[in-house]
């Protein structure tokens, strides 16, 4: 009995066997989805792509059960995965090929021993530049492409060829504590990324030249240690994953994509089935959904970091404040912001877009005034504790001014519990969003943003659901992504488990 429980704790340690349970689980899922729609019933046809994809997915998932069962052996017997089978995982970088982002992560882990959060970065920087690739590459099959195609490709491209340098290279010269001084330029560089939205690139880089210019190990060590248990923690990694593509896309898209596709109107196209030119169908004006999903991601991505960054330093300031001095200020600041508490958010955004117009400008501001109570009181809450702390006191000995302290000392030792809940409330931000367009009182009609492109779609969910089914799912992942991302953050600052 204690042997079976000491293997049991032994296989719950052991990272590569837990992302290789998860890997072959989610790609099953899939396999079975793919099964499904193997198969018009409508038409009494089998779907040939569907099914290659079908025995794609099977064979995956029957090989990564192979290679967990290696890493279970491994470990029960070595105490660690062996490099026989870390090799075995070369085959199912292939997979990337397929879209399967569960076994090409699982892969790029495993075939590295020395798994540091810039290896992580590394990677899935460049699993993220080849589904924005991949995804952008689809517009080849369209009548023509915008001007700016070829070079924008060649650009992403030679983005991926470095960061693939890049995994090699911190696979073979960067540790936990440090990295060599030469890293320096490939990390400058790699801070441009965040031009094209690759954040993975971008962190890439900041960590490089934190742990290249970095002469005491210790001081590295916070920023590693966090960044470790978010980069092991297999769902929010995945969710930061999937928000980084869509950013990504969503930024190049105006040097990729033509916005005439998304908006014009095309009768001799309407309501069109999936296909190489329309991936995913065309609406009701023979618009094509595809290009429309992708730029409507700006718009919910701008109306949902808006919504949340603008609360976040209205009550941010106001909790910082009505925290410090307590009392009068405290009773005030707060008996005003109960009564804004007490409208409901759904209400006020749609009262406020009802007075003042419904656009994108009029949205963000209902959206952001109903969220700022709730910033202001995390804020308070956590100004209150800080504010008897020694270092606040010797600030006081030394004379500083109340304002002094405020911003320069105690808020930003405040910043983490904010920071969590403005990941984790980008979610609902972007569901508002899409519900008031929905509605028909958030974005206008005519512009490509998921509500409105739901909206239409649910006319027509008897005869071509496709319509709604798509932007309903980039709603949902985007949401789950931020509600993914936002626990793994909570976790990793948690300073119980620190």
């Amino acid at each position: 009995m204690k042997q079976i429980t000491n293997d049991a704790l032994r296989l719950k340690l052991s990272q590569e066997y837990r992302n290789a349970q998860f890997t072959w689980i989610f790609t099953a899922l899939f396999a079975l989805l793919f099964l499904v729609y193997s198969f018009d019933f409508s038409n009494q046809q089998v779907r040939l792509p569907v099914v290659i994809f079908l025995i794609i997915y099977t064979v995956t998932t029957l090989y990564v059960l192979f290679l967990a069962k290696r890493i279970r052996n491994d470990v029960l017997r070595k105490g660690e995965v062996q490099k026989s089978t870390r090799l075995l995982a070369y085959p199912l970088l292939l997979t990337i090929v397929a879209g399967n982002i569960f076994a090409s992560g699982f892969a790029f882990a495993l075939v590295s021993q020395n798994q540091t959060p810039e290896y992580t970065f590394a990677s899935y920087a460049l699993l993220t530049q080849l589904f924005v690739i991949g995804v952008s590459a689809f517009n080849l099959f369209k009548p023509y492409v915008v001007d700016t195609f070829l070079l924008a490709i060649g650009l992403l491209l030679v983005a991926a060829l470095l960061y693939a340098v890049m995994i090699v290279l911190t696979a073979r010269f960067v540790t936990a504590e440090s990295a060599p001084k030469w890293m320096l330029i490939p990390g400058i560089i790699l801070l441009f990324s965040l031009f094209i939205g690759n954040f993975f690139g971008f962190l890439l880089g900041y960590s490089l030249i934190k742990k290249a210019r970095s002469k005491n190990p210790s001081s590295v060590e916070k920023w590693h240690t966090m960044w470790l248990k978010i980069t092991r923690n297999t769902m929010a990694i995945f969710g930061m994953f999937f928000i980084t593509f869509i950013f990504s896309l969503s930024v190049v898209s105006e040097w990729i994509f033509d916005y005439d596709f998304a908006t014009q109107n095309n009768y001799s196209a309407i309501l069109q089935n999936p296909s190489l030119e329309y991936p995913l169908g065309t609406d009701d004006f023979g618009r094509d959904l595809f290009s429309r999903i992708v730029f409507g991601a700006q718009i919910s991505l701008i109306v949902g970091f808006a919504s949340t960054v603008l609360p976040a330093l209205i009550g941010g300031t106001l909790g910082a404040i009505s925290g410090y001095f307590g009392r009068t200020t405290d009773s005030v600041i707060m008996r005003l912001l109960d009564i804004l508490y007490a409208i409901p958010g759904i209400l006020l955004a749609i009262a406020i877009i009802a007075a003042f117009g419904a656009n994108t400008v009029n949205l963000i501001i209902a959206l952001s005034v109903g969220a700022i109570p709730t910033y202001a009181r995390t804020m308070r809450a956590t100004v209150m504790q800080l504010s008897n702390f020694e270092f606040v006191e010797a600030a006081r000995a030394l004379g500083a001014s109340d304002a002094s302290i405020i911003f320069k000392q105690i808020v930003p030792n405040s910043l983490a519990p904010m920071i969590v809940k403005a990941t984790l409330t980008i979610g609902g931000a972007v569901i508002a969003t899409s519900s008031l367009s929905f509605l028909g009182l958030g974005i206008e009609p005519h512009i490509p943003e998921w509500g409105n492109i739901l909206k239409v779609g649910s006319t027509y969910l008897e005869t071509h659901s496709y319509v709604a089914i798509f932007p309903g799912i980039c709603i949902m992942l985007l949401v789950l992504s931020f509600n993914f991302f936002g626990d793994g953050l909570r976790d990793a600052l948690d300073p119980k488990t620190n």
